[in-house]
Formats: structure tokens, C-alpha cells, sequence
């Protein structure tokens, strides 16, 4: 096996690939439990510029972890959603919630985000049920 091949067939490779943009964690993380427009996760996210939030929410959709609804009315409207499979993120998610809140209070930091929803409606789907796109 040559050495770049090593990573080719790890979990942990195809997670990050998966979720591993600059935002997509942080999309992810605040569409739990959600339905969001493009200028809510814009707010949440101020370090991301338009263009490179609308490329990692395209990724997210393409690889079935995020629903984009588009609603046929003037002016356009457009909701983003986690998809089943992005629910099952949830516990990865909440991981990396509970690991990152302990290192910032470690180093004096107070997180100042919450997690949206409880375990059970985070990983049951109660919010953002719609996988389809109307319109």
C-alpha cells in the first residue's frame, strides 16, 4: 500500500470530507432543529462571504446532508433544512459542542451559542421534515 493511499478507506477521511468546509460543521450545526434562510446562517456566520456560504451550502446539498426548498412566490424564497441523513450528524455534532464548550471554558471563553434543539428532537427530524423541493 502506498503511503497515500493509507487514509483512502478511513471513517474518519470520509466524515471529514463530508463535513469538513470552512463552514459546513457551522452550517450544520445551526440547522439543528431548524429551518433557515440564507441570510439567517449569513448572520450566524458573519465570517463567511456570500460566495463561500452559498459553495458550502451547495456541497452540503449535493451531498444529501442538507434539503434547499424553494418556495414558487415573488420575491424568491428559499429555506434551508438538515435531510435525514444530516440529522444523523446530530451526535457527532453535539460531540463536537460538548468537546469545544469544555476547551473554551478551559481558556476563559463563554460559548455564546446553544444548541437548538434536545437530543431527541434533534435526532428524531421535529423540525425541517420537508426533502422536497417546491417549486
Amino acid at each position: 500500500m502506498a503511503s497515500g493511499d493509507i487514509n483512502q478507506n478511513c471513517p474518519v477521511s470520509a466524515t471529514i470530507k463530508q463535513i469538513g468546509g470552512k463552514y459546513k460543521a457551522l452550517i450544520l450545526w445551526h440547522l439543528t432543529g431548524r429551518i433557515m434562510r440564507f441570510n439567517e446562517l449569513r448572520r450566524l456566520i458573519p465570517g463567511a462571504t456570500p460566495k463561500m456560504l452559498t459553495q458550502q451550502l451547495r456541497e452540503l446539498e449535493s451531498d444529501g446532508l442538507i434539503v434547499r426548498t424553494i418556495y414558487p412566490v415573488v420575491p424568491p424564497k428559499v429555506e434551508y433544512s438538515l435531510s435525514e441523513r444530516g440529522r444523523s450528524l446530530f451526535p457527532i455534532l453535539e460531540a463536537m459542542y460538548e468537546w469545544g464548550s469544555e476547551l473554551m471554558l478551559k481558556n476563559g471563553t463563554t460559548p455564546n451559542c446553544t444548541m437548538a434543539c434536545s437530543d431527541e428532537s434533534c435526532s428524531k427530524g421535529t423540525a425541517g421534515d420537508s426533502e422536497s423541493t417546491v417549486g
